[in-house]
């Protein structure tokens, strides 16, 4: 879908390298700029699908090789903290005085300006601040982090692509490029407004305190545990799903759990579940509550979820190079986009070089 996009990665960590992936599994022509000299020969899950040359932008030779490769490019991705570029004379202003339609993305957690700008953070911290973490877990739990999924990739990674995007279809009718200023806190705070939507439903009042709302506290939206340590979620929420959820726990006439939503009973009601759901394994639960309207599901490890029989079905996980990964997403015209393969660092500087050398030659496919 992506082809005839142009990218330039600086490469770094997180969710600039993600986010670069990303468009290359939709069809976008990548190639990593990564740092000379570490790990070269190595290959990086997170480059399938690029092309790798390595440089060090130290010197005057890298940094002219990345303006000779965005002299014809849309895009170009950097992760730096704020300024890096600028003192590598890699800014903004340079880069577009080379290419005027090209789309700047920075990714960084802070932002490029504000109190915080400079200051080191990890994704925990940035989707603490944006006050993306604090309605997470149960009320007896400090909050907890969903890996880098929140802030990293939801929050950074894919608003970024979503900008560069903007960018580029701005280039394209206006011949100017733009810089992008994607910042975890602001994707993840931007993430929110479902939530802050819902404040006058009682889902998250106004000034509720953590744990004070639908998920984790209530009965019927939850994660359980099961007998064997293993865990199971419910989302329960409309009556019918709730009513279903009953008759299959044998509970329909159970005039405690009448009242779905009186909260004043929820704790009594969760404790109820937790003690009813460690009465089986997970599988056992399967059997009985997978594939129907409880909405219902199983908690899996990537492992188990590249074998689920819907995640098979839909091919949502294959291996290559014996390694675990996962197909490009989202699908167009349901057709299922296998990414393409992982390249060694640097494996393909010397056919770029050779490419910016001919003046007959494009370094782009």
């Amino acid at each position: 879908m992506l082809s005839g996009i142009k990218v330039v990665e600086i490469c770094g960590i997180g969710p600039g390298p993600f986010c670069a992936m990303h468009l290359a599994d939709l069809g976008a022509d990548v190639i990593a700029v990564e740092r000379a000299g570490q790990g070269t020969g190595k290959t990086k899950l997170i480059n399938r699908g690029k092309r790798s040359v390595a440089a060090d932008l130290k010197t005057a030779e890298g940094r002219e090789l990345v303006l000779r490769l965005i002299e014809d490019a849309d895009v170009l991705i950097e992760g730096m903290r704020p300024g890096v570029m600028e003192r590598l004379g890699l800014g903004p202003d340079v880069c577009r005085a080379r290419n005027p339609r090209l789309v700047f993305g920075r990714m960084t957690g802070w932002g490029q300006h504000g109190p915080m700008a400079q200051a080191a953070g990890h994704d925990n911290n940035y989707i603490s601040l944006s006050g993306a973490l604090y309605h997470n877990g149960t009320p007896n739990e400090p909050p907890s982090t969903a890996v880098t999924l929140l802030g990293d990739i939801g929050g950074g990674a894919l608003y970024l692509a979503i900008g560069l995007l903007a960018g580029v279809l701005k280039a394209r009718e206006t011949g100017q490029g733009t810089v992008v200023d994607a910042a975890i806190v602001d994707g993840s705070a931007h993430m929110m407004q479902l939530m802050l939507s819902s404040r006058s439903s009682g889902f998250f009042a106004e000034g509720c305190q953590r744990g004070n709302n639908l998920h984790d506290s209530s009965h019927f939206y939850s994660t359980y545990r099961c007998a064997g340590g293993e865990y199971i979620t419910l989302g329960s929420l409309e009556p019918q799903f709730y009513g279903l959820l009953l008759e299959k726990l044998g509970l329909q006439d159970d005039p405690r759990f009448a009242r779905q939503w009186d909260k004043k009973r929820w704790d009594e009601m969760h404790e109820h579940f937790a003690e009813l759901f460690q009465t089986r394994t997970r599988d056992q639960w399967c059997e009985l509550l997978e594939y129907t309207d409880v909405c219902f599901a199983p908690v899996l490890s990537p492992t188990e979820a590249a074998q689920h029989p819907h995640n098979v079905a839909r091919q949502v996980y294959f291996e290559r190079d014996d390694m675990l990964q996962t197909v490009a997403a989202p699908r167009f015209d349901d057709q299922v986009v296998v990414p393409g393969p992982i390249p060694r660092v640097g494996e393909h500087t010397e056919h770029v070089m050779a490419a910016l050398r001919d003046p007959a030659a494009s370094v782009w496919r």
